[in-house]
């Protein structure tokens, strides 16, 4: 589908509302700029994080429970910037229900993003801002090609690093912290 007759800069949700989830679109600074497809290893650190602690966080199997947790929900965060993270959490004690519709308007309290050549830039820049600007508490940084976990921790002047680990450590990090976490799982391998 043609984006020709659509804005492309000071763009909105409206610009894009009636495009195919497939699309993968996101608004960042206003402008609509399509993910690219994720690769095998992207895929895989997705769904490595939502099998380690969807479980215990979400559904409350031996963890404290009391998150929503989802992969590739669209998130409005201001009217020019529609994220689409790799993965999301809000707190259930914020948020009781579970996030409705598309765009979830709701700001979530942790983002996860696997970093890729096509979008390394934009999650790195644009949207850390955009995440501090709305309040995100947590936005973790899952690093793919050099295998480190960073984690950032909100702070009134922006984002500060509490944690960045590699592949041969086993880690506790924030918000999950209850549930220890092995890096290398994040990358296809174990130590």
């Amino acid at each position: 589908m043609s984006t020709a007759g659509r804005r492309t800069h000071g763009a909105t949700w409206a610009d894009i509302a009636d495009r195919p989830e497939e699309d993968r679109l996101e608004i960042v600074g206003g402008e609509v700029v399509q993910k690219a497809a994720p690769t095998w290893e992207h895929g895989d650190a997705q769904t490595t994080v939502i099998e380690i602690f969807k479980g215990p966080y979400q559904r409350g199997r031996g963890g404290p429970g009391g998150w929503w947790i989802g992969a590739e929900i669209d998130i409005e965060l201001e009217t020019q910037e529609m994220y689409r993270p790799d993965l999301a959490g809000w707190r259930k004690d914020r948020v009781p229900k579970m996030p409705p519709g598309r765009p979830v308007r709701i700001r979530p309290d942790w983002v996860a993003e696997v970093l890729s050549k096509s979008n390394a830039h934009r999650d790195l820049h644009e949207k850390l801002f955009g995440y501090h600007r709305a309040g995100v508490s947590h936005y973790w940084i899952i690093d793919i090609e050099h295998q480190v976990l960073m984690v950032h921790r909100w702070g009134h002047e922006g984002y500060f690093v509490a944690l960045t680990a590699g592949r041969g450590q086993k880690v506790r990090a924030e918000p999950f912290d209850e549930v220890e976490l092995e890096v290398a799982l994040l990358f296809n391998s174990s130590d």
